[in-house]
C-alpha cells in the first residue's frame, strides 16, 4: 500500500484566523513531534483550507488500527501539555476518525488534497469499495494527480479522551477518500464529476458526502523531527 501502515487518523476542523499563527506554530514545533514520538505513528501531514478559510484537515499513518487505543497514544490524549490546553478549545466543529486503509494507490503527500467523508448506501458497501479501488489507478496517473487513499472508520473501545473532553466532544465520519495531486484544477474537476455527489451515488455511496480541498502545509515522519 501506498500509505505507512494499515491504518490512518483522519481529522478535520476549523481554526479561526485570529490563532492560526500560534496553531501553527504548536502544531508543527510541539505537537507533531509529541505525536511523532509515539510508537505505531508513520507519518504525520497537515494541510489547510486552499481557498484561505479556516479548514484543517491533518493525516497520521499509522502501522495499524491498534495504535489509537495503544497506552503510549491514550497516554498523550489524556495528559495534554499546557499549550495543547490552551489550543484545543479553538479545534472547532472538530471530525476525528480512526480509520482502516481499504485501498491504496500512489502519493499520499502531495501539494493538493481532496477529501470526501461518505458512506456506503444500505447493502452496497463492499460494491462501492470495489468501485472505488478499482478506478484509483486510473485516478493516480492522471495529469495533476498523484494518489488516491480510501479508508473506513472503526471506533476503538475507550473512553473519552481528556482532550475530547477540553473540545467538548468529537464527531466521526464514516468512510474517507483522501485524492492528492499537485494541481487543484485536476482535484476540482474530480470533484465536480466523477466524485460528484451523483457520481458516487451511481457507485453506491449514500447522498451526502462532504467535499474538502486543502493545501499542503507541513508533513513529517519520525526522523524528521528528531
Amino acid at each position: 500500500m501506498s500509505v505507512l501502515g494499515q491504518a490512518c487518523l483522519a481529522m478535520w476542523w476549523d481554526m479561526a484566523p485570529e490563532m492560526r499563527v500560534e496553531f501553527e506554530h504548536w502544531h508543527s514545533h510541539e505537537h507533531f513531534p509529541e505525536r511523532l514520538a509515539i510508537p505505531g505513528f508513520l507519518r504525520a501531514t497537515r494541510w489547510t483550507s486552499a481557498d484561505g478559510g479556516e479548514g484543517v484537515f491533518v493525516m497520521y499513518e499509522l502501522t495499524e488500527h491498534a495504535v489509537v487505543s495503544s497506552p503510549g497514544y491514550l497516554a498523550s490524549l489524556n495528559a495534554p501539555s499546557p499549550w495543547s490546553t490552551k489550543l484545543m478549545p479553538h479545534h472547532r466543529h472538530m471530525v476525528r476518525t480512526q480509520c482502516h486503509v481499504l485501498a491504496s494507490r500512489g502519493a499520499s503527500v502531495a501539494r493538493q488534497a481532496l477529501t470526501l467523508r461518505l458512506s456506503p448506501s444500505d447493502g452496497q458497501a463492499d460494491a462501492l469499495r470495489a468501485a472505488l479501488a478499482a478506478r484509483m489507478a486510473d485516478w493516480v496517473g492522471r495529469p495533476g494527480l498523484a494518489g488516491a487513499h480510501l479508508l473506513r472508520h472503526e471506533t476503538p473501545a475507550i473512553a473519552q479522551t481528556t482532550e475530547q473532553k477540553i473540545r467538548g466532544g468529537d464527531r466521526a465520519a464514516d468512510w474517507v477518500l483522501v485524492v492528492c495531486g499537485y494541481e487543484a484544477a485536476a482535484l476540482d474537476a474530480l470533484a465536480t464529476a466523477e466524485l460528484s455527489e451523483a457520481g458516487l451515488t451511481a457507485l453506491g455511496a449514500a447522498p451526502g458526502p462532504v467535499h474538502g480541498r486543502f493545501a499542503l502545509s507541513l508533513s513529517a515522519t519520525p526522523t524528521d523531527i528528531r
